[in-house]
């Protein structure tokens, strides 16, 4: 069953208007179909109206959606033979942090994400996609093992950031942070990144310092949470949706400042409501971020890599 959000509430109603006519079509009554394909049409076009216009804070709703795809998903859509690894040979096995090998349109990779959860047993068991120390140190393990067999390195980024318990930071979480993003600038194989719903803090970053950094249409990528950075500002994370409006979290802004390098496109309404469809762009659009590297030698991956990310705020 669809669950729509607060801002949605006129699309809502008119498909709910076109489900009681089909419910009426159906008992065979009445013919109606003329009916039905108006309403279709006019809810179709209030859909895509209203996605056209949306706002960092409607957009960050929808980054956020339940029923939007998850790392899982791109995994069972786009990766044949995954085996995921476990553990980071320290301490434990964390699974905020999702992360294997297999092979991406018959070439082999290293896969590495956060796995948010889609109901209340599977959030539980990820921590709602916030990885402690031991999952940074997880994928720092899984970066090097493809380093050394020279496989290109996927990272699809979905958290609201790491997991700021007292746990993980007494055992090193801002050093795990670290040292995983330092891997990332330490491979000599090209990386992909791709934000498919929320790309939060450090916490995204220790994946996501790529090659190149995709993100779908809706997804946001922050510095701080839009409730933590209003709690910062104003001591008061009830102004989120300021926050949102005022720290450039969107995609098409993040473009436009050349902080990513593509914008990935979502079916009308939203990822949500075609996952299938989002998956398949996402996948077209890392085939074509990997086109563009293969040939590269190690050292050209390295320094286009450090060059990309030193050559952020610099004036244009």
């Amino acid at each position: 069953m669809r669950s729509y959000l607060d801002f949605e509430k006129p699309v809502a109603e008119l498909e709910a208007k076109l489900e009681e006519l089909r419910a009426v079509a159906a008992r065979g009554d009445v013919s109606i179909t003329e009916e039905i394909a108006k309403l279709q049409t006019k809810a179709e076009k209030a859909l895509v109206d209203l996605y056209a216009g949306l706002t960092p804070w409607q957009k960050t709703q929808v980054a956020r959606h339940p029923q939007r795809p998850h790392f899982v998903d791109y995994v069972t859509g786009l990766i044949e033979d995954f085996t995921p690894l476990a553990g980071d040979r320290k301490f434990a096995q964390d699974e905020a942090i999702v992360g294997g090998f297999g092979r991406f349109r018959g070439q082999s990779v290293c896969v590495i994400g956060q796995e948010k959860g889609s109901d209340t047993q599977t959030r539980i068991k990820h921590n709602f996609g916030m990885a402690r120390p031991e999952g940074y140190r997880k994928a720092a393990r899984l970066m090097e093992l493809a380093d050394h067999f020279g496989l290109p390195v996927l990272s699809l980024v979905d958290t609201a950031g790491a997991y700021p318990g007292v746990d993980a930071e007494e055992r090193g979480q801002a050093e795990a942070i670290a040292r995983s993003t330092e891997a990332c600038l330490a491979l000599g194989a090209p990386n992909v990144s791709l934000v498919i719903g929320e790309g939060g803090s450090g916490g995204a970053v220790a994946i996501a310092t790529a090659n190149r950094v995709l993100m779908l249409e809706h997804a946001i990528y922050t510095v701080a949470s839009p409730e933590a950075a209003a709690s910062i500002l104003w001591r008061d994370a009830s102004r989120a949706e300021d926050a949102a409006m005022n720290m450039k979290i969107t995609a098409q802004d993040l473009l436009k400042f050349g902080i990513i390098d593509a914008v990935v496109p979502e079916p009308a309404g939203g990822a949500h409501r075609d996952p299938e469809a989002t998956v398949a762009a996402a996948g077209a659009a890392i085939a074509t971020a990997l086109g563009e590297m293969a040939g590269l030698s190690p050292d050209e991956a390295r320094a286009a890599r450090a060059e990309k990310f030193l050559a952020m705020g610099r004036k244009r």
